[in-house]
Formats: C-alpha cells, sequence, structure tokens
C-alpha cells in the first residue's frame, strides 16, 4: 500500500494526516500543547512539546491503522513561521522557543531598518517585523546575552522537530525566507546580513528544497514505533507555503483567500522581483525555484469572532449570521475596518484599531454581522490591489479557505469583492496535506508538486460574481479605503 505523513506543527497543537498514493486520507491525529505568556506581548512555547505530541501521533495512528508501521515511507512537517530555536553545544534547548505572534522585538525591527533599509527587502523581499526571526536573535544578543553566548545551532519550530526525528540539522527554503537571515532570490544565507549581526553561518541548518530526503527516521525511533521500512523525513516547509501547495497554488492563475484568526490573500509567484517595495511578504515556495506572495490581514476571524462573543454571546454563528442575506451588498453603507489589533497589510501599522462608520438609524444587528464580514473581505482586497498594482497580476480564480469558505452567503461576497469566481476544496486538509503531498514526491510517488496535485486536490463548482453587487462592492470599497486615513490619529 504505503503512506506518507504530513505533520502539521501549528501555534497550538501538533496534527498528522495519514495519506496513500491515491490521496485519500487514510487516519488523522492530533494533540494540543500550551503557549507561555511570561510577560505581556511574549509568546514562547517548550520545544520538547512539539517532540511529545510528534510522538502520541506515532502512537494514535499505530493503533488506528493496522499497518502504519509497516507501510510508512516518508514525513514531510509543516512548520509555524519564524520562531527562535536554540540549542548549545550539547544540543540541548538554551530557552523556550520565541514564536511568531512575540511582539517584544519593536526596538530590533527599528535598528534592522536603519541599519539596512531598503537594502534589506532588496535582499529578503520583507520589511523587518516583530514576528521575523532576526529581531528574536538580536533581543537575545541585546537581552540574554549569557544564554546567547551558548547558542551553538539556532533553527525554526519544524526544524527542532526534524532533528530530534534525524539528528539532521536541516530547513528549507520557504521557511528559512521567514527568518530575514536569507537571500531569498540566491537562495542562500546572506553574507552581509550575518557579518552586520555576527551570526556565524555554522550555527543556522543546511538549507534543502522542501521536497528533498533531509534524512531518515533515527535507529532509536525506528525501534521504538516498530517501523518496518527506512522512513524518509523531507524538508517540508513554512505553514503558508504548505497551505498553498495543499490548495493546489502550485501555478499561476489561481490566488488563495484563508481567513482564520487572521487572514492572508497568496498568490504563486515565479520569480523573487521587488517589485512589492515590502508592502506585501514574498517567500519562497514549496515548489523549487518559485515564490509566493502574501498580505495580512490580522484580524480576520478574530473580527467575527470579537463581534459574536461581544454582541451574541449565545448564539451559533449560524444564527448570528442567518439574516445577513436580507441586508443587500454593501451593508447600506455601514462600513466596518478590521483593525481591532492593529492591521498588516497594507498599513503595517500596530497602533490603529478598528471602526463602524456611516451608522444611522436603519441599521440592524444584522447590518453590522454583514457589515463585519464585508470589512474583512475589503481588507483582504487591499492585498489583492496591492498585487495588481505593483505587477498587474489578475486571477481567473481565487480559492477560498478556513472559516470564510464554511458559510455561502460569505462565499458569494467574496466572488462580488473580488470581481472573481470563487472555488472551494472537496476536503479541505490545511497544511498537513501540502507537507503530506512534499513527503509523497520525496518518496518517489509522483514526479514534481503539481503532478501530484492532480491527485491530491479536487475542487467544489465555483461560485460566480454578481454583476450588481460587483458595482455597488466597488463604490463601498472606495469608501472603505478612506477609514484608515480618517482614523489613525484618533
Amino acid at each position: 500500500m504505503g503512506y506518507v505523513l504530513g505533520i502539521d506543527l501549528g501555534t497550538s497543537s501538533l496534527k498528522g494526516l495519514l495519506m496513500n498514493k491515491s490521496g485519500e486520507v487514510v487516519a488523522f491525529a492530533g494533540y494540543d500543547y500550551p503557549l507561555l505568556h511570561p510577560k505581556k506581548g511574549y509568546s514562547e512555547q517548550n520545544p520538547e512539546e512539539w517532540v511529545k505530541a510528534c510522538e502520541n501521533v506515532f502512537k494514535s495512528l499505530s493503533e488506528k491503522v493496522e499497518d502504519f508501521k509497516a507501510e510508512l515511507e516518508g514525513i514531510a512537517i509543516s512548520g509555524q513561521m519564524h520562531g527562535l530555536v536554540t540549542l548549545d553545544a550539547e544540543n540541548k534547548v538554551v530557552r523556550p522557543a520565541i514564536l511568531w505572534n512575540d511582539t517584544r522585538t519593536t526596538k530590533q525591527c527599528i535598528e534592522i531598518m536603519e541599519d539596512f533599509g531598503d537594502r534589506l527587502i532588496s535582499i529578503t523581499k520583507n520589511k523587518a517585523l516583530e514576528g521575523f526571526t532576526l529581531p528574536k536573535i538580536l533581543w537575545m544578543q541585546e537581552e540574554e546575552r549569557e544564554l546567547w553566548s551558548k547558542t551553538a545551532h539556532i533553527m525554526l519550530p519544524k526544524d527542532y522537530l526534524i532533528f530530534r526525528l534525524t539528528r539532521e540539522f536541516a530547513t528549507d527554503y520557504s521557511d528559512a525566507a521567514g527568518t530575514l537571515l536569507l537571500d531569498v532570490a540566491a537562495k542562500k544565507w546572506s553574507d552581509e546580513i550575518l557579518a552586520k549581526y555576527n551570526i556565524d553561518e555554522k550555527i543556522l541548518p543546511k538549507l534543502y528544497n522542501s521536497i528533498d530526503c533531509v534524512g531518515k527516521i533515527k535507529a532509536e525511533y525506528q525501534k521504538d514505533f516498530g517501523f518496518e521500512k527506512e522512513v524518509k523525513v523531507m524538508g517540508g516547509g513554512a505553514d503558508n507555503a504548505c497551505a498553498a501547495v495543499g490548495s493546489g497554488i502550485v501555478s499561476n492563475g489561481i490566488g488563495m483567500v484563508s481567513i482564520g484568526t487572521s487572514g492572508v490573500f497568496l498568490s504563486y509567484e515565479d520569480e523573487a522581483h521587488s517589485n512589492y517595495s515590502g508592502r506585501l511578504h514574498l517567500f519562497n515556495h514549496g515548489i523549487p525555484d518559485a515564490y509566493y506572495s502574501m498580505g495580512v490581514t490580522l484580524a480576520a476571524g478574530h473580527s467575527l469572532n470579537w463581534f459574536k462573543e461581544t454582541f451574541a454571546p449565545k448564539e451559533s454563528f449560524e444564527e448570528l449570521l442567518s439574516n445577513i442575506d436580507k441586508i443587500p451588498a454593501g451593508s447600506d453603507g455601514l462600513l466596518f475596518a478590521p483593525y481591532i489589533v492593529g492591521e498588516r497589510t497594507p498599513y503595517a501599522d500596530s497602533k490603529v484599531r478598528g471602526s463602524f462608520t456611516r451608522i444611522d438609524t436603519t441599521h440592524t444587528r444584522a447590518h453590522f454581522a454583514r457589515a463585519v464580514l464585508e470589512g474583512i473581505t475589503f481588507s483582504l482586497r487591499d492585498s489583492m490591489e496591492l498585487m495588481s498594482e505593483f505587477t498587474a497580476k489578475k486571477f481567473d480564480k481565487i480559492l477560498s479557505v478556513g472559516g470564510g469558505s464554511k458559510n455561502k452567503d460569505w462565499l458569494q461576497m467574496q466572488a462580488d469583492i473580488f470581481d472573481t469566481e470563487i472555488i472551494t476544496l472537496t476536503t479541505e486538509q490545511g497544511p498537513g496535506l501540502g507537507a503530506a503531498m512534499m513527503a509523497a514526491v520525496g518518496t518517489g510517488w509522483f514526479a514534481d508538486l503539481k503532478e501530484c496535485a492532480k491527485t491530491f486536490v479536487h475542487y467544489k463548482s465555483g461560485i460566480s460574481p454578481v454583476k450588481e453587487n460587483v458595482l455597488k462592492y466597488n463604490e463601498a470599497y472606495e469608501s472603505y479605503k478612506k477609514v484608515y486615513g480618517a482614523t489613525k490619529d484618533l
């Protein structure tokens, strides 16, 4: 039979997706772990929690699938991006991992931009933001000098799990691109950035493609879990790169909008151009020698969840949204700006806050609920507009995943606001599916990820934009774009 395992190492849990050569999900297992918040703005995690969760996934799958131990051939891991994991010379963890959503490094981000300015964008294709890894390294150098002096290895969260499984120090280009240490176009660690901040390249992991085999399951795991074959471990990828692969975003023409707690608008890119000037993120893709651009809405699903918990805590989301189809496109003029925790794209403003504007006495709770969905989608359109502005990019279709794909009225809003056909997946497995696809290619089941996608990724019929609604939303969007400038100083 033959199986591959896609592991999704997330912020709150680790999930394992076992798949066969026909692209069918054979079994699933997942385990949660805690976040640590020792101070305001700090977000950390004990890397050992990831290892325990992975071991529990192995145990669970061996209990669920009779021939799991005999038929497992390959593993790839999707990882939460940007986190800093440090090991000493004896390969022991120096301190808890500092995660992507930690905000302690504003000072270091300012330093990096003052040191490099546009040169940073030329090398890394991104501005320095608190989420990235380099500012965390600088913070350790400045605030935890003794711990930094003990650091012999730097890696990202999924790379620590790879190390524990294989004893190899390895990362892939898509995850490395989120460190601000990678020369994205040259696909190598940047000598210029490393020299500026006294970081020895020897402490960084070796770079691989996502589909490359970086090692095999070490002997003790082979023995403890009874794996009968040599199990290959691939380079894997950053969670957004894996989500793109698992959604079939493997060529031009299809964009992806993902609405979870935050929101992402993502597009395939053929080259590592600098046209976006740091206004959008640009990272290496899981596909060798390809890239992806993305914009981020910080509070996408989070805005809807906040609205529900504040104004309808005893109702389900279905009840809350049950009457929005009776409200016309544009919510009769009501606008919502989803900046309730600041905004990333297109403003990179952590201090701006959200707002409802143009409220009048005709507006009901259903108007407000619909306006929240429209505001989230307008914010994601901001990213699409930047892609069009800088590269004249057009989309034949846009794939909707996450919470925004679960409500038919919201899907129609997306079609109308983006003025593009919206498609959804028949089964949505997230980054774990992309990781499983990387494992499938790495074990030789398929020639490349594009071929694998034909077997592993399937879409439902699309939802087309309604011309009348498109015209209304174009007018409403022009008003929405004025809200930031009108409210940021407040």
